[in-house]
């Protein structure tokens, strides 16, 4: 039943304070990004530094494998907690500096690069500290439920920060902001895993790991992965995804609102919210148990789906067929990736979970490259038939992925590999 397969990781305590720290971080990421997205655009009035905003935001990617060893090493809520402590020391610099009236776009960009030395990491490690206080089998639940903070805050994020922007400036709203990054950090510290709960560690044992060398470790990680096919083709996915359609439906709407469909910043909210919804609906659908297909084959239809309607949403010219368009790829959105993360969770070996997801992490570098080449082709080709190449060379890849690894994807082990 819906009921006891979407609610069942709320039977745990540490779900009950992921959850909520997850979604006031999740929706101050929605609101600062279309804030800060908007104001550089306006300010600069040029598509090439919104997408040069949009990949600094990204920049930790590099750095995402070590600050997953630090999270096998430190432990997954220490990093995460301190993460989004970060964030909120950013978000209050930003703060002081509108209200005080000297905020400018160098300033934007500057402090952005600091918040994305770190904020790529952070939706990996969500997904490391739900398998950490899981059980195994409630994992694609959690998961699926888990990734409804990052959906409904787009929706409410994204209406929300343009509501505040519109109606009380631009300080107003990061005061907000603000005060999220601050209580996720705080709920964040709260979550325990189970392994802590159950067998707590005697005061004298000094775990292996943090007698080797944090370098040794990063090495060991990254030939665990090289060895495992499975794992290995899960991050080209992720790679693919991320270069060819995530800048289409994320860090180029501010783009779409303003020069094609000549809509101001609330619209922009309305073509966010649209896509977050969808991704809502198909993240919900996966919180469903008894779905009898296999995880790697719903993963690789639902991502030729979102292809197809990424394709679709390149052509449309105005508001209601973009929103539509946006509302069906958030659906073959999270109905591609939470299989991906489920996959990718289940394939990693516990000791290995961090420094796993930080590699799944370093694979969204492709973004701000995508986000940086479509800066320069837009111009030169047009927004319409740079949205095509990229749909269509996403489509093309998706394809040789599965047929390169499809025995290490649609191994023996199929009965753990399902819905």
């Amino acid at each position: 039943m819906l009921r006891l397969s979407a609610l069942a990781p709320f039977r745990h305590r540490s779900f009950r304070f992921q959850w909520p720290a997850d979604l006031m971080t999740s929706w101050a990421f929605e609101m600062e990004t279309l804030i800060l997205g908007w104001y550089v655009l306006v300010e600069t009035n040029s598509v090439l530094l919104l997408t040069l905003y949009g990949a600094l935001l990204y920049v930790g990617t590099l750095i995402a494998p070590v600050l997953g060893m630090i999270s096998d090493r430190i432990g997954h809520r220490r990093l995460l907690s301190g993460m989004r402590a970060i964030y909120a020391a950013v978000a209050g610099t930003l703060t002081i500096l509108t209200l005080a009236g000297l905020l400018n776009p160098a300033i934007v960009l500057s402090l952005a690069t600091v918040a994305g030395i770190v904020r790529p990491s952070d939706m990996g490690l969500r997904g490391a500290l739900i398998a950490d206080t899981m059980p195994a089998d409630q994992l694609t639940a959690a998961l699926g439920i888990g990734r409804t903070t990052a959906d409904t805050a787009r929706i409410a994020g994204a209406l929300t920060g343009a509501g505040l922007f519109a109606l009380l400036g631009m300080g107003p709203a990061y005061v907000a902001i603000t005060a999220f990054y601050a209580a996720g950090s705080f709920l964040t510290w709260q979550t325990r895993p189970l392994r802590a709960i159950a067998a707590p560690a005697a005061p004298a044992a000094v775990e292996p790991s943090m007698l080797s060398s944090p370098w040794r470790d990063l090495r060991e990680g990254m030939v665990y992965i090289w060895n495992t096919p499975r794992l290995l083709a899960l991050l080209w996915f992720a790679f693919l995804a991320n270069f060819a359609v995530f800048p289409l439906t994320n860090g180029l709407l501010p783009y779409v609102a303003r020069e094609i469909y000549r809509i101001d910043q609330t619209g922009l909210g309305y073509l966010i919210a649209s896509v977050a919804f969808g991704a809502l609906v198909g993240s919900l659908a996966m919180t469903r148990s008894g779905i009898r297909v296999g995880l790697p084959r719903l993963m690789f239809v639902s991502a030729v789906a979102w292809h197809l309607m990424v394709l679709s949403f390149a052509q449309m010219r105005d508001l209601p067929g973009g929103v539509i368009t946006l509302f069906v790829c958030g659906v073959a959105q999270s109905m591609t990736m939470v299989p991906h993360t489920v996959l990718l969770l289940r394939a990693s070996e516990e000791r290995f979970r961090g420094r796993v997801m930080g590699v799944r992490m370093l694979a969204i570098y492709s973004l701000p490259l995508g986000l940086l080449l479509s800066g320069t082709l837009i111009p030169l080709i047009g927004f319409h038939a740079t949205a095509s190449l990229y749909a269509l060379l996403g489509l093309a890849f998706t394809v040789v992925i599965a047929v390169k690894w499809r025995a290490a994807l649609w191994q023996a082990n199929s009965a753990q590999d399902r819905v």
